[in-house]
């Protein structure tokens, strides 16, 4: 699931190579095959929270249901990944933390995580128990999303028990920083989800 950006169309994403950095990926067998839900927001997303009639986050849980009803999907939270740049990757975090038996793989692009403290308390009992890969980066250069915040708010997810990496890359809050790091994110979230189904095949097992 990936959620974009400010005054961004869900098309974003295909503008900087989703469609065929995805096919690289799985063709090369460095991910399995998965499906990318793009979400459409309107205006006033309000970083895809809910606020007043516009219920953004709810969105998000709604569009996740009717997707594991409509598509061939595994309907587990081990299977599901939400991803998202900049006000996206914000969206992603707070719809990972706040609802955390949802989504098992979470990232943020550019993104920032004011006011998530309270979401990351309420999580950790699931977090410590379940785990969650997570990779949160910034740009050096990013004026808009201070790239400093990474650091500490991945630290704050490995205190609650997920296994969390930041970065710091060259470039701005731009597309171009984006594109140029959007297949190793591709390879992180895909390889996280299939480490999550071998653990839940290997669990299976052992239960026959």
């Amino acid at each position: 699931y990936l959620l974009h950006g400010n005054n961004q169309p869900a098309a974003a994403f295909l503008q900087i190579g989703l469609q065929r950095e995805l096919d690289g990926l799985i063709a090369r067998h460095t991910i399995p095959p998965l499906i990318a839900v793009m979400i459409q927001g309107g205006r006033g997303t309000n970083n895809w929270r809910d606020q007043g009639k516009r219920r953004y986050e709810t969105y998000v849980l709604e569009v996740q249901e009717l997707v594991d009803r409509m598509l061939p999907t595994v309907p587990d939270r081990g299977a599901r990944a939400i991803l998202g740049d900049s006000m996206g990757g914000y969206g992603a975090m707070n719809v990972a933390l706040g609802h955390p038996r949802r989504f098992s793989v979470v990232e943020s692009w550019l993104g920032f995580f004011n006011g998530l403290q309270g979401e990351l308390r309420a999580a950790r009992p699931v977090l410590s128990r379940e785990g969650l890969p997570a990779f949160v980066y910034g740009g050096e250069s990013d004026l808009i999303a201070d790239p400093s915040e990474n650091a500490p708010f991945a630290a704050s997810l490995r205190a609650a028990g997920a296994s969390a990496h930041s970065a710091v890359y060259q470039g701005g809050h731009t597309m171009e920083t984006l594109q140029v790091h959007l297949p190793h994110m591709l390879a992180y979230a895909g390889r996280a989800l299939a480490q999550n189904a071998a653990r839940a095949q290997a669990l299976a097992g052992a239960g026959k």
